[in-house]
């Protein structure tokens, strides 16, 4: 290719409002151009890196059997309906009707299609096992689309579908697609974590996710670094670090004392002069059309995730003021478990096991003091907390670390949602009906361009990997007008081609400095400058990752790129 008939539209200036280094950088090197919020236009680099991302990620799916298929993207709501999903996925899903007032929507992932392909095809469990999968654009109303191409309302993924007879055949489907993906990701140059993730609105038993940690990523990952425990922070577990203050000993009866104007835990902590660890904080929750109290140490935090795991998946609200006053009789700030058995209470199980504690009386303006779990008022005890940084790992004892992380994948055990709700059957070898069991996986394609921009990047642009930057090497003459030069470039663009490398000739008439920052900010693994040393025969090898130099004899050039990228460290 030469760079002269090439659209690369680069810019000099870091667009404003791009705030992450792969926004950035993915605008200034002509890679993307926003339409709208959460929408973009793929310009010629990135097609070229998403096409060869896509050639890994189809090549190991391949190689472990599935089979790929392209379904639609506009879906029927009756499909979601059967699932439960149409009204799950709340505002997420793209709704539309058709001209005839039918209810469709723009599928963000298609177990339902994927779902009832196989209702309609797989009869017996002779056909089993089947591994399905497509690479196609899925739709997301995201409410905050940001970060360039982290938070998109349109995206490419890989997503496949398992089909097995038992729970024995998913396990193999699974461990096959973990490795396949760790293949995925290490040809693309990634540096990952794999983590025990939560299942969300997916479903299932388990699940994974390979993460990339990052500053740019949205999600908190927890990490041991001894024992090498890893896990999403809304999935994590650890033991939490000893309060502040040992509790009072004793069998002590809870006691009322005034606390005028005192509403929050840290309010509490500063009139008591005691820590917050000494407190339990009260938070009431509108779940299933009733109220529950969720309790937790004063320092903690309540996560979502599994509060919401705890009710079943079900959608849960902070109770409104009208709502509280009419069943505690006391406003928001005086609230505790005390003489409540109206109501489901459920309690972090950190609070276990804690004694003579500080909690809202339920009556404005007053506490109690000497409030012990489990024997001044009965309680469900669960793991509702986020984990902190600084908690104990519960392998090893060891202090866990939060690190900020992006998804690039995510592996599911779906088991039998999916099947069961939509009527999949097969015969069984005995001749009775049986449900397959199925899983879901799948992969961001543009978030593994994002991570690798992420991961490798500098002031001067993108040092992409090479198995997946838009080309391997450029050629740039100093001077294109010089005939040595050119003939030179024209020689080791040609040796390049016939070597099987994606070559490119910087043919322009710029300055070397020009093309020099181009070459950088597009992130081409290997430059070739052909300039005055070619009069001596040897041209200048750059490799952008390490900007080390080397000279090199023209004739070998490219033999040379074709020897680095075939090294173990050349990704």
């Amino acid at each position: 290719m030469l760079w002269s008939r090439l659209f690369i539209p680069t810019l000099r200036e870091t667009p404003a409002e791009a705030e992450v280094a792969s926004h950035q950088l993915l605008l200034r090197a002509g890679y993307i151009r926003q339409v709208a919020a959460g929408i973009y236009s793929y310009l010629y680099l990135a097609q070229r890196s998403l096409n060869k991302i896509t050639a890994i990620v189809r090549a190991e799916m391949d190689a472990i059997g599935a089979q790929e298929m392209l379904l639609p993207a506009l879906n029927p709501a009756e499909l979601w309906q059967e699932s439960g999903r149409w009204d799950v996925m709340g505002g997420n899903l793209f709704r539309l009707k058709d001209r005839f007032q039918r209810d469709l929507c723009l599928a963000m992932t298609h177990e339902e299609v994927m779902t009832s392909i196989a209702r309609g095809e797989l009869r017996s469990y002779k056909q089993l096992p089947q591994i399905w999968y497509q690479i196609q654009t899925k739709f997301r109303d995201e409410p905050r689309p940001k970060s360039g191409l982290l938070r998109v309302r349109q995206f490419i993924m890989k997503d496949s579908y398992t089909f097995d007879i038992d729970a024995a055949g998913l396990d193999a489907a699974y461990h096959k697609h973990h490795e396949a993906y760790c293949r995925i990701f290490d040809r693309c140059g990634l540096r990952y974590l794999i983590v025990e993730a939560d299942s969300g609105a997916m479903g299932g038993s388990q699940s994974h996710e390979f993460m990339v940690e990052s500053d740019a990523g949205e999600d908190f990952v927890v990490l041991c670094r001894q024992c090498g425990y890893a896990a999403n922070r809304e999935k994590a577990a650890a033991r939490p670090g000893a309060p502040s203050v040992p509790d009072p000993q004793g069998d002590l009866a809870p006691e009322a004392f005034h606390t005028p104007g005192q509403k929050t835990i840290a309010d509490v902590s500063a009139f008591t002069g005691l820590p917050e660890s000494s407190q339990m904080k009260s938070l009431v929750l509108m779940a299933n059309g009733r109220l529950l109290l969720a309790l937790l140490r004063g320092d903690h935090q309540l996560s979502e995730t599994k509060f919401a795991s705890a009710l079943g998946g079900a959608a849960f609200r902070p109770a409104h003021p009208e709502e509280i006053r009419q069943v505690f009789g006391a406003d928001p700030g005086s609230l505790g478990p005390v003489g409540v058995t109206n109501l489901r209470i459920v309690a972090d199980s950190a609070l276990q096991g804690r004694r003579n504690m500080i909690a809202g009386a339920n009556r404005d303006d007053y506490h109690l003091r000497h409030v012990t779990p489990g024997e001044d008022f009965a309680a469900e005890f669960m793991d509702l907390r986020q984990v902190e940084s600084g908690d104990l790992c519960t392998n090893c004892g060891a202090p866990l670390e939060i690190r900020k992380a992006m998804e690039v994948g995510h592996i599911f055990k779906l088991g039998y949602k999916y099947a069961q709700a939509m009527g999949l059957h097969v015969t069984s070898a005995d001749g009775g009906e049986v449900t397959p069991i199925m899983g879901s996986y799948g992969i961001g394609i543009e978030r593994i361009l994002c991570a690798a921009i992420e991961l490798y990047h500098d002031q001067d642009g993108m040092r992409l990997p090479p198995a997946i930057a838009p080309f391997t090497v450029v050629i740039t003459p100093v001077n294109i007008g010089d005939a040595p030069q050119k003939q030179a470039a024209e020689e080791i663009y040609g040796a390049c081609a016939a070597a099987g490398l994606d070559v490119l000739l910087d043919d322009r008439d710029e300055r070397p400095g020009v093309k020099f920052k181009d070459a950088d900010l597009i992130g081409v693994p290997f430059r070739v400058t052909v300039g005055k040393k070619v009069s001596g025969g040897t041209v200048e090898l750059v490799a952008r990752h390490t900007k080390h130099t080397t000279d090199v004899p023209v004739a070998e050039a490219a033999g040379r790129i074709k020897s680095l990228l075939e090294a173990p460290h050349a990704n």
